[in-house]
């Protein structure tokens, strides 16, 4: 695999560092700024609104940008949000600060992906998104819990400013490891809209909305299922947050080739492993050790639908893939939003903790079932296609690309 691809996980490395950390955080929040934690919670909200916002927005404000110039603005946006936050002198600006730091996400890892996808040859094209999203699975075993630890000790706005030097470092691994890829003279904004409008597109962000949504209908209240059910103490709660961390790390790298193989059947299996884990879950959440084994099935089955669903908005956006790619990390911000509201809603109703399991059950089903209905008219019109053909016309060489090194804006890899 390409150096370039590091450099892009690095990347995501510290965007899911700060993207889950607030979670942590929230108690020391609260007492600093002179708030309640459930206020405090609006930060978790913030940055999602960030991120739905920013995905289309910066997209398309840099579609006649290079590509690697792109990549280096969304890093520094994003560091300066950091930044921001560790600096706010009050709670409003520290809002203000994770909505910014939340803007260039979504634009980051849907050109992120178009840049992974065209670094490699073709069957080898979701493997390297697989490994671009691996920084973001490494950011909950490692960088969520380390942040967390230190902002309980050294106070939640060292947590920040060690978030905004890791972005610093990615983009200097930006600028020595990613090729220069010009832009396509054929891209426009007019094409990247068109694309997104397709209506494989649509049905393929509407599967990551539903679909995901389950997986943090049960995320979003693991920490106090593992207090109220599974009888753990508080300090249990980040081994079980690094253990579902662990599992996603194991789902994208069992994606990445599965997806190479045969996209739908990857997207169709994973779904249902998910209806299955949440079901399940309802009930080995009573047995500790069951418990602790499902919520790593849960980490890996629930992740292991990220690829395939990148892949999928990818190729059905054909030649204008970038704003569909980035679209799909709103849709995945929406279903974070979603299935917390969904699973809240009925811990709020008095179904127990547990309900949410079954909750997010419902939710997947439905992402299910639109995917099949999707794969049904993709048969019809006997447009069923490989998982990575269309997303580039020919890929780059397979070597890692030196610093600085020009891709031709003849090739094909050279659009957005």
């Amino acid at each position: 695999m390409p150096l370039a691809l590091l450099a892009l996980a690095v990347s995501a490395f510290g965007i899911g560092t700060t993207e889950f950390v607030m979670m942590g955080l929230l108690p020391q929040v609260a007492d600093d700024l002179g708030t309640s934690v459930p206020t405090a919670g609006y930060l978790v909200s913030a940055y999602a609104i960030g991120v739905v916002v920013g995905a289309p927005l910066l997209t398309a404000l840099g579609s006649r940008i290079p590509r690697k110039r792109m990549l280096l603005l969304l890093m520094a946006l994003f560091t300066v949000g950091n930044l921001a936050s560790a600096l706010a002198p009050g709670f409003g600006w520290l809002i203000a600060g994770r909505v910014l730091a939340g803007l260039p996400h979504g634009a980051f890892f849907g050109l992120g992906a178009v840049v992974a996808a065209r670094l490699v040859r073709e069957g080898r094209q979701a493997r390297a998104v697989a490994t671009m999203f691996l920084g973001l699975t490494v950011a909950n075993i490692l960088g969520v819990p380390a942040a967390t630890l230190l902002g309980q000790h050294l106070g939640w706005r060292a947590t920040f400013l060690v978030v905004a030097a890791v972005g610093l470092i990615a983009m200097a691994a930006l600028a020595r490891l990613v090729p220069h890829v010009p832009v396509d003279e054929r891209q426009s904004l007019g094409r990247e809209v068109r694309a997104l409008g397709r209506p494989q597109v649509l049905l393929g962000l509407l599967t990551a909305v539903f679909g995901f949504a389950g997986v943090f209908a049960v995320y979003s209240y693991l920490a106090s299922m593992t207090t109220e059910v599974m009888g753990f103490g508080d300090s249990t709660v980040t081994l079980v947050l690094a253990l579902f961390g662990l599992g996603m790390t194991g789902g994208a790298l069992a994606a990445g080739p599965l997806t190479d193989r045969a996209l739908r059947p990857t997207l169709y299996g994973s779904l249902a492993a998910l209806v299955l884990a949440l079901v399940a879950f309802r009930f080995t959440v009573h047995v500790p050790w069951l418990a602790l084994v499902t919520v790593v099935v849960l980490g890996a089955v629930g992740f292991m639908t990220t690829t395939p669903l990148q892949m999928l908005v990818m190729n059905k956006a054909k030649d204008a893939p970038t704003l569909a790619s980035a679209s799909n990390h709103s849709a995945f911000n929406l279903a974070n939003a979603g299935g917390a509201w969904a699973g809240g809603a009925a811990v709020a109703a008095d179904w127990g903790w547990t309900s949410p399991a079954l909750v997010g059950a419902g939710l997947t089903v439905v992402g299910l079932a639109i995917a099949a209905v999707a794969g049904l008219l993709d048969r019809d019109r006997g447009t069923a296609e490989g998982a990575s053909r269309v997303v580039a016309q020919s890929p780059l060489a397979e070597a890692s690309p030196a610093a600085g090194k020009q891709v031709s804006s003849s090739s094909p890899a050279s659009g957005s």
